[in-house]
């Protein structure tokens, strides 16, 4: 009788053991599928060609958003099937070709589609031909939210035209109307809006499909969830940006307006500069700058918009140059994803300090 308790602690140690082995395996397990599976690329070094060129096409395809992850391209083919299989095997097919292509061209080539970086732009045009933070930041969203309710009221309620502080609307507004017509307005504007923050990171492939936008995001977030915090506050700033231009709600609520400030925030907040609170500040004017370039390119030159306000505004935030040790432009051979990309930064940042000869 004596030996009892003392083998049920024993017991009872044993079934604790295995739990936090559990624990520690979950996490884990976590860490091969998420980031850019750097294990799983090298497991399949020897194995047949076949599966290699499975995961570089699938790299690829998720490269449009700077992930380089074969889970992430399975889930972005979903959201593409979601939104329309055509499109899907356009990507696909333009994704394919691609890498074939740099498989015959020269070994350089090869080793540039192991990361998918020379299909990424293939799978985009697949797509498109087959288609004829801080509280500052916050509280302007939010203010620009205000003012597009506002005028979504006056739109809808007071005629054809809004008019603002005067006629027959007060702060876009019209008299007369019970304060629950007034709040369900607002409520529905604000539903498309929110709406809109998915869908216009959906529009990185072309696709305005609320559901497919938010596979998108879950697509980012398991490769890299700083990828994908910047990812959905450039949507944001996009649409604050239209808000704030006065721009057509239908073009807002589709997304155009928010796919160019995404790519730009995940470029410069932790892809080419490693993140940092400066460099943070430094994407979310960037997530602003595609606006002016592409209403530019649209009114000046005549050209649609397309990605290029993203390319030059990131183009132009990467050629500035500064001695602020904060603001480290990752060198390109070690640029993976945001999280393992400032882990490096802090190593060369530590190695300087200990040995700044």
């Amino acid at each position: 009788m004596e030996d009892g308790p003392s083998m049920v602690k024993v017991d009872q140690g044993g079934n604790q053991g295995s739990l936090c082995r559990g624990r520690r395996c979950f996490p884990k397990a976590l860490g091969y599928i998420t980031g850019d599976m750097k294990e799983f690329a090298n497991w399949l070094k020897d194995k047949p060609q076949v599966l290699q060129f499975v995961d570089w096409v699938l790299r690829g395809i998720s490269q449009v958003v700077f992930v380089s992850n074969p889970i992430s391209g399975i889930l972005i083919l979903v959201g593409l099937l979601v939104q329309n299989p055509w499109w899907a095997l356009n990507g696909c097919v333009g994704t394919v070709v691609s890498t074939l292509t740099a498989l015959l061209l020269t070994a350089a080539l090869y080793h540039l589609g192991q990361g998918g970086t020379t299909c990424f732009l293939a799978c985009k045009l697949g797509d498109w031909i087959s288609w004829s933070l801080g509280p500052v930041s916050i509280t302007l969203i939010l203010f620009f939210c205000l003012f597009a309710l506002s005028r979504a009221t006056s739109t809808t309620y007071g005629g054809s035209q809004a008019r603002g502080l005067t006629g027959h609307c007060v702060f876009g507004c019209p008299r007369g109307f019970s304060p629950g017509v007034l709040m369900t307005a607002f409520a529905k504007s604000f539903l498309q809006l929110l709406k809109s923050l998915p869908v216009g990171v959906g529009q990185i492939y072309g696709c305005d499909n609320l559901w497919t936008g938010a596979i998108f995001l879950g697509a980012i977030l398991l490769s890299s969830p700083l990828m994908c915090l910047h990812a959905a506050i450039g949507s944001l700033l996009g649409i604050a940006a239209g808000l704030s231009l006065s721009a057509p709600f239908e073009d807002i609520y589709v997304g155009l307006w928010g796919y160019n400030s995404s790519l730009a925030c995940i470029a410069i907040g932790g892809m080419f500069l490693a993140l940092t609170w400066q460099t943070h500040l430094l994407a979310l004017a960037c997530g602003e700058y595609p606006v002016a370039c592409g209403l530019f390119l649209l009114l000046q030159v005549g050209l649609p918009s397309c990605t290029w306000p993203f390319c030059l505004a990131t183009l132009l935030f990467l050629l500035v140059t500064t001695k602020n040790p904060n603001i480290y432009r990752m060198p390109l051979s070690k640029i993976t994803y945001s999280e393992e990309n400032r882990i490096f930064y802090l190593q060369t940042k530590k190695r300087m300090m200990e040995s700044p000869l």
